[in-house]
């Protein structure tokens, strides 16, 4: 599966457990860590973790590698490193606070709208 791919899963697993305001930005020639960032959040930490799980139980049905899952305990900013992917799940609040689009503004943003249709 190669990135774009995982890009779509991951998004979709997302809408799925109905995420708000998904962002997700390229990465190329911005950042060696990853291919895509992909930021929403949930209006409360069970929204979170239920953002989380599916993202999680998602990749690994289709057989993806989790290298990473943290901050699942507290479910107010919740990474998942799918190599070349990096998820962040965050707390309304912890979102606002922040603001992760600002801090990587070089990078170019999908249309998740399009990958969603």
């Amino acid at each position: 599966m190669n990135a774009k791919e995982k890009l779509d899963l991951v998004l979709r697993a997302a809408d799925d457990k109905l995420a708000n305001q998904i962002t997700a930005l390229n990465m190329d020639g911005v950042s060696p860590v990853a291919d895509y960032f992909v930021i929403c959040h949930g209006n409360s930490e069970n929204q979170v973790e239920a953002i989380s799980r599916e993202i999680k139980t998602q990749a690994l049905k289709a057989g993806l590698n989790v290298k990473r899952l943290e901050g699942l305990e507290n479910a107010r900013w919740v990474l998942i490193d799918l190599e070349d992917i990096v998820v962040h799940i965050f707390h309304k609040d912890e979102r606002t606070y922040y603001q992760l689009e600002k801090l990587w503004g070089d990078a170019s943003e999908v249309n998740v709208e399009e990958v969603l249709q």
